[in-house]
């Protein structure tokens, strides 16, 4: 389980195709603390350790899981928000985020309003209806509250904070999202499906 707080922008440095996508990332993790089959969301993406050297870990990304996101985009030099698994005592400072993406939402719209950065997405129809005002969505792993909702789209707004301890400061029109629902949101819906 992770927070959707980032603490780190990692650099993907290696991609090798092996039967299943094998990754190197450099981080400014002491990987002295890490351990191999360790979880690190990964652009929200929980991925396992497999290697680790001084400044680098290595995951190993399977076909459904790259056809579920948008790793499909990584090359090296990509820069990636990471995020090392919460542990028993850790502030919860974001939300519960499995690092189970639910789908890839689009960037239409970036507009800057005073110092914050607006950001419109439009997420896939049939994860459109979890996103609901205020509530809260993890988007490439960082953990976000929504601002509007308008059918397939919603907007959230970009802090300097934020933009500066992520990846959000790079955004663009078109870029490809990892989105991941809010838990609490797919329960109340599928109760209410049951009722």
């Amino acid at each position: 389980m992770f927070t959707g707080i980032v603490t780190d922008i990692g650099t993907v440095t290696e991609l090798e195709q092996q039967g299943d996508l094998r990754a190197r990332i450099k981080t400014a993790y002491d990987t002295a603390g890490i351990d191999i089959g360790a979880s690190i969301a990964s652009d929200g993406v929980c991925l396992t350790v497999i290697a680790l050297g001084d400044d680098w870990y290595d995951v190993q990304i399977s076909a459904e899981t790259v056809s579920k996101t948008n790793l499909d985009t990584w090359a090296v030099g990509k820069r990636v928000n990471l995020e090392r698994a919460l542990k028993v005592g850790d502030e919860l400072g974001g939300h519960i985020v499995s690092g189970h993406v639910d789908g890839v939402a689009d960037v239409v719209a970036v507009e800057d309003e005073g110092d914050s950065t607006r950001v419109t997405l439009s997420a896939p129809k049939e994860l459109a209806r979890f996103i609901a005002p205020k509530g809260s969505v993890a988007l490439n792993g960082t953990s976000l509250t929504v601002n509007d909702v308008n059918d397939c789209e919603f907007g959230i707004n970009f802090i300097p904070h934020t933009k500066e301890v992520t990846t959000w400061g790079d955004v663009g029109v078109g870029d490809r999202v990892n989105l991941e629902i809010d838990t609490l949101a797919r329960y109340v819906a599928r109760l209410s499906e049951m009722s």
